[in-house]
């Protein structure tokens, strides 16, 4: 059986640690290959671990055929979903993987809207086409968008702030510092924190180790809660003038209250109040 490995499938989601690979290989050499390797045409498009695993030792496996991928986005689509389904998938590489998902429906909506064709289905893209199905196949089911990030926070089953540290870890973190975060040297939410810092110092944090990611993180969530020493927009002069003036309304009204408790003291027992 010919099968062709696609290098940008293969990369498409994260490789399994060498834990996981080792788990996984135990598997198959105890129980065989019992999960069918799923292809479109002959390129490799899920079980590429079992796969090279089978190679490796001589073992058998099946394979079975997807014929309603009609382009390379069918397939990301479909990897995006089996792999968000998994519970071996962390929290980072859900919200990963949903986020893609929303670029993927995004882009294609885009075309379909830049030029309306008859058909609902939107049109696969050009490089696609040496890979298209016949068109006797049925056509995959256009997946609904997501819109908001609560749409992306129920495709990845996490909350919509964890979404918000994702999007923010992808856009600010070092490569080191993901690494850290794939790795479990450091939490999501510690890691979005280290995000804001300056690419070196995530660099130094992260090459350090998970204590001084932990110390890094604490540095920010710390000097977040640091209130400031004065008002926004308002000089610290012109602050301490205000306490000064908010003290002494204090103190006025503290010997007036005073004085109106002599006076309804002196009322209670029946001697004439002086006003």
């Amino acid at each position: 059986m010919n099968i062709t490995v696609n290098p940008e499938l293969k990369a498409y989601i994260d490789p399994l640690t060498p834990e996981e690979h080792e788990a996984l290989e135990r598997s198959i050499l105890a129980e065989g290959c019992r999960d069918a390797l799923v292809l479109w045409g002959d390129v490799l498009v899920d079980g590429h671990n079992r796969y090279g695993i089978c190679q490796q030792h001589g073992l058998p496996f099946e394979t079975v055929q997807n014929p309603r991928f009609q382009s390379m986005e069918d397939v990301h689509l479909w990897m995006i979903d089996q792999h968000l389904g998994r519970r071996s998938v962390s929290d980072f590489q859900r919200g990963v993987l949903a986020l893609r998902k929303r670029e993927i429906i995004a882009e294609r909506r885009a075309r379909f809207l830049a030029a309306p064709r008859e058909d609902a289905q939107p049109e696969p893209a050009e490089q696609d086409a040496p890979f298209a199905t016949p068109a006797a196949a049925a056509p995959v089911p256009e997946p609904r968008p997501l819109n908001s990030r609560e749409d992306i926070a129920r495709a990845a089953r996490l909350s919509s702030s964890q979404v918000v540290m994702i999007e923010k870890i992808q856009k600010q973190a070092e490569p080191e510092l993901v690494a850290a975060l794939k790795s479990g040297a450091i939490s999501l939410n510690a890691a979005a924190a280290v995000a804001s810092l300056p690419a070196e110092e995530q660099k130094a944090a992260a090459l350090a180790g998970k204590d001084e990611l932990k110390l890094a993180a604490k540095r920010v969530r710390e000097a977040k809660r640091k209130p400031s020493e004065a008002a926004p927009d308002q000089p610290a002069d012109e602050a301490g003038d205000e306490l000064q003036r908010l003290r002494n309304q204090v103190s006025e009204l503290q010997t007036e209250n005073a004085a109106l408790r002599q006076q309804l003291e002196a009322f209670r027992s029946g001697h004439e109040v002086p006003f």
